[in-house]
């Protein structure tokens, strides 16, 4: 019975870790109702989840997945919460190909998008991958195209309860708030998008207690990635700033410029165009700019200056291409 907790909830009271960890653990044994379960999530949408919750919710989620031992590559996963209503096209996915290409190694932890047209997954999906937790091919996949693409419901299968409830509701849960938290191979370096200001509080939290090598960026206009429409808060454990698109070395944007997620197929109309090298400035800067600070993450004291020409020559030598088609190619023989 999940009715005294929602009872406490409702009184304006929130969980202790270890009781957000154990309503998550019996909301994957499907021990509560629908309508309970509808409840439970609909709560944070009317108050931001807390520090403790959202610890334990991560907790259960971390103990109930399925890891992966990718600790041979020192790798960086590049993940945004999503939920932020914008509809752009495919930015963290995009830009984590630029970022194998590189030279760095990218393990990203993606979705089917739920509050969006076109998640990560979708996107991969609709470009011929087939999605394994079999670890072996993802090693063959980071020796060969140095990125390897985790979709999260292999991992998560607790999970699988859920999902039906979060895609009926097509509004952002705090799932979207853990998906960064939550990657089995526990990446040491993490470059995370987030949707507002407040929750960029709670990862700083939660993220300086461990050992991770993060970076957490926030565009004060609600993006959930560096959107060059607005200043970006970058939080880093050495400290934060409050950045202009003009500070990075780029043009400010029109938000018009960055759209295209509303679809699949028109999300993967501009990640093929931009690959190709056919991409407008702007979706070229945008790309860029986050491939940058994900390089950056990686090698603190590099320049970021070099690191958005590290990411520009990946996209317009063609590197960030052939990482995507090594990617299709050694995918489809293992599968």
């Amino acid at each position: 019975m999940l009715q005294p907790v929602l009872k406490k909830m409702f009184n304006y009271q929130t969980l202790s870790s270890k009781e957000a960890y154990n309503v998550l653990v019996e909301i994957t044994r499907n021990s509560y109702t629908k309508s309970e379960v509808v409840a439970f999530l609909s709560v944070y949408m009317m108050r931001t989840v807390t520090v403790e919750e959202l610890t334990g919710f991560r907790d259960a989620l971390l103990e109930l997945c399925l890891p992966v031992d990718l600790s041979d590559f020192n790798t960086i996963d590049m993940c945004g919460t999503g939920g932020d209503g914008k509809n752009t096209f495919n930015i963290s996915t995009l830009a984590s190909f630029i970022v194998a290409g590189s030279g760095v190694k990218v393990s990203k932890h993606g979705n089917y998008g739920v509050s969006s047209g076109s998640g990560s997954s979708n996107m991969m999906s609709s470009m011929g991958y087939r999605f394994s937790n079999d670890e072996s091919i993802l090693k063959k996949e980071l020796e060969s195209a140095g990125i390897c693409f985790l979709h999260a419901p292999l991992f998560h299968p607790a999970m699988k309860s859920v999902g039906p409830v979060r895609k009926e509701l097509g509004l952002k849960t705090f799932f979207n708030m853990l998906g960064p938290m939550v990657n089995p191979s526990y990446p040491n370096n993490q470059l995370v998008g987030v949707f507002d200001l407040e929750l960029a509080r709670l990862y700083q939290y939660i993220y300086q207690k461990q050992n991770t090598n993060f970076t957490i960026v926030h565009s004060v206009d609600g993006y959930d990635e560096i959107s060059l429409t607005s200043p970006v808060k970058i939080i880093k454990r050495s400290g934060e700033d409050l950045l202009k698109p003009e500070d990075l070395g780029f043009e400010r944007l029109k938000p018009d410029y960055i759209k295209g997620g509303e679809s699949v197929d028109s999300a993967k109309s501009i990640f093929d165009k931009i690959l190709k090298g056919e991409g407008t400035n702007a979706w070229n800067d945008v790309v860029t700019a986050n491939a940058a600070m994900a390089i950056k993450t990686m090698f603190p004291g590099k320049e970021y200056d070099r690191c958005v020409e590290l990411a520009a020559d990946s996209l317009h030598s063609g590197a960030a291409l052939k990482a995507l088609n090594k990617l299709l190619e050694v995918n489809n023989k293992l599968n």
